[in-house]
Parts: structure tokens; sequence; C-alpha cells
């Protein structure tokens, strides 16, 4: 008698197969789905993060030149310019080429009648370039401060020419009041980085009269600190920024009329501009030195606008939001006053960032699945206080007020 087997052996039915194919794709189709989501959840927040980043580390920047603005100037931070060469700030020669860069070309400093002045902050309003179709024009703003990490007024000048002035450091030149070493090396006149190089800006003092003048060419003697070290600097014409005027006339602020002037002193100070650079895409903001090449700070910047709040101690009242101190057509907010006066920029109290804009696109998924990115942005509010400029605190006293 044979054993025969009783099982059945057999595979999977058409049926069966087809519905675990629908079930197993509907499984990794909700898999690759969540996936996709969280690969994109994830690229916008690290590109989030990224672009507060770039903004808290521009924003700092910004806010500390601004917070320096006039610091060192003296003469109430506003300094008469050459008004025969028509003086602008936002050009450079990079390549021995004068070059221009705020909206394509440059601008010129405010005037007071027919003479244009540097200001320890100098509102630029509508000078940059219009990134959309209806945000309009945005803002440059030029802010003005003494370097005083290199120690220029420690030396002797003399004017032995209208485009050259010969440094040299002497024993007597560095116990002077306007000497700021404090025991510190003196560098070197044109040493490197440091020292004096074309683009620069250089403040001279002479008595009362302060005179600017670009840095064309710079050579050093001798070595860094040593007595009878110093150098001969050259201020010619047709300079980036339209410094050296050529006139010796008493009216044309320029260093001209100053030959063989052994009296006074000088210090560098820094022309610091921030605008929009629209001439590349996306569009950034940039920080441009004196007249100097600029530097990119952060891209996607599409909006930059500033108002500021000023005081004036002759009359004793205030103004706020003021778009272009100096203009008769500037709209500020008054407060009680019925008939404000012109305020210039040397009455400004506080500067604020009224709206800097970043906006950028991300991608989240579109290459895993193909579906639409979009945009996110940022934007900035903040005001920063102008110490170094004019400021008159008044407080009103009554009647119960000591006269004594």
């Amino acid at each position: 008698m044979s054993d025969q087997s009783t099982k059945r052996e057999h595979g999977f039915s058409l049926l069966e197969m087809t519905i675990a194919m629908g079930l197993g794709t509907l499984v990794l189709g909700a898999a690759v789905q969540l996936y996709t989501q969280g690969v994109g959840a994830t690229w916008t927040a690290s590109q989030r993060a990224e672009m507060q980043q770039d903004f808290r580390a521009v924003s700092d920047m910004m806010t500390k030149d601004l917070s320096m603005a006039g610091a060192g100037l003296g003469n109430g931070a506003s300094i008469a310019l050459p008004s025969t060469s028509s003086p602008v700030y936002g050009c450079a020669a990079p390549s021995g080429t004068n070059v221009c860069y705020i909206n394509g070309g440059s601008v010129a400093y405010p005037t007071q009648g027919t003479v244009p002045f540097m200001y320890g902050l100098v509102p630029g309003y509508q000078k940059g370039p219009a990134i959309g179709a209806y945000s309009g024009a945005s803002d440059v703003v030029t802010v003005v401060y003494t370097d005083y990490a290199f120690y220029l007024d420690c030396y002797a000048i003399n004017v032995t020419s209208a485009t050259t002035v010969t440094f040299t450091l002497t024993a007597a030149s560095q116990l002077l009041s306007n000497c700021t070493n404090n025991g510190n090396t003196i560098q070197a006149v044109g040493y490197g980085a440091v020292g004096l190089t074309p683009g620069d800006l250089v403040l001279f003092n002479f008595g009362s009269t302060p005179i600017v003048a670009e840095v064309t060419a710079a050579t050093s003697s001798g070595t860094a600190g040593a007595t009878g070290s110093g150098g001969t600097v050259t201020f010619a014409s047709s300079d980036p920024l339209n410094m050296n005027g050529a006139s010796s006339s008493t009216t044309c602020n320029c260093l001209a009329y100053y030959v063989n002037n052994t009296t006074g002193y000088a210090t560098r100070i820094l022309a610091i501009s921030y605008y929009i650079d629209n001439s590349v895409s996306p569009p950034r903001l940039v920080r441009q030195v004196s007249g100097h090449t600029p530097t990119p700070l952060v891209d996607n910047v599409v909006f930059l606008r500033y108002t500021y709040d000023l005081f004036n101690d002759g009359t004793m009242t205030a103004a706020g939001q003021c778009n272009n101190p100096g203009l008769a057509s500037d709209t500020c907010v008054y407060g009680s006053d019925t008939s404000p006066t012109v305020l210039y920029p040397t009455q400004i109290t506080k500067i604020n960032i009224a709206h800097m804009s970043m906006s950028s696109m991300f991608s989240g998924s579109t290459v895993l699945s193909g579906t639409q990115g979009g945009y996110q942005g940022l934007d900035l509010e903040t005001s920063v206080s102008a110490r170094n400029l004019t400021y008159a605190n008044d407080y009103q006293c009554t009647s119960s007020c000591s006269t004594n």
C-alpha cells in the first residue's frame, strides 16, 4: 500500500498578485511623499536659517557704521568740499579707470547754496535702483567718521605742491595734542593695507579749516614708529571722487591753496556707503569705503529705505520720519511746530532703517517631485542713535525751577 500526499502545492493567483502590487504601490507612494515633504521642509528651513544669519551679520555691520557717523570730524560734522570739481561718492578706480557703481553712476554730495558738503551722515533718498516694479527707487546711506586705528595725525605735514604732501614723523609731532596713538607704534604712511592707499580720503586740518582730498598714490620711507620716517602722498586731479580741486582760491576748499603750509595735521576718514547693486542677479547689498572697490555683503536684498529724526537746537523743535534732510521739499513729522524751518543732516539724532527687505526663491522639493517652488522673505526695521552728530537735550523749566 503506497502513501499518497494529500497536500496540493500552488502559487499566487493573478488577482492576488494584482491586489498585492496595488497595495505595495500605495504604501511606497505614501512613503515617497512623506520623504519628499520632509526634504522640502528641511531645505526651506535651512534656507531661512541662512537668510536670517546673513541678515543678522549685515545689520550688525550696518548699525555699527551708522552709530559711528560723524565721529572725530569736529566742526559740527559738516565739511565744505571743492565746489570747482563737483565731488561725488560711489566711484573707484579698480583697474586704473574710474568706475561708478550706485545705480550705474555716481551720487553728488548735498549742497548748501552752490557749495557741496560732506556730513557725518549723508542721506541718499531714492538714489539707489528700483528692483521691483512697485517698490520705487531704493535709498543709499553714507556715513563718515575718522579712522582711529591709523595714526596719521602723529605726522608733521608739508604741502609741497598743489597735488603732493610730505609726511614726516618727528619727536615734536608725536607730542602734539592731535596725536592719538596712545603709546602704540605709529604705522608707516604707505604701509600696505594699513597705510594710505589710492582711494583713501584724508582730512587735513589747517587751523579751523578742514580740507578733504583723495589719495592717488603713496610711498613710505624709514621704519614704522621711527623718528624721521614718513612718505610722500599724491592727491592728483581727476580722482574718482572728484575731491582734488586744482584751484588755489580760498573759496575752492582745495588743498592747492595751502601749498608750503606746514602748520596743519591730517587724519584718514572713512566714507562708507551702503546701497543695492542690481548689476548682478540676484541683486545684492554692498558696502563701499571711500574710493575703493565695493564689497558685496549679501545677496537677494531687494529694497532699502531710511528715515531720520532731527532736532533743531536753535528753535528747540524736533522732526521725525524725514526722508531727505536739507531740502525744503522733505516730508517730516514736526509735531506741534506749525512753521518748521529746513533741517540739515548735521541735526540728525537718530537713523531709522524703515525698511530693509530680503527676498529669496526657495526650491523646496522641486527636484524630487517637480512641484512648484516659492519665495520667502525677511524685513528689518530698527533705529540707531547718531551719538556723534549734533544733539541737544532740552529740559523744560517751570516757574518752580531754581534759578541758581
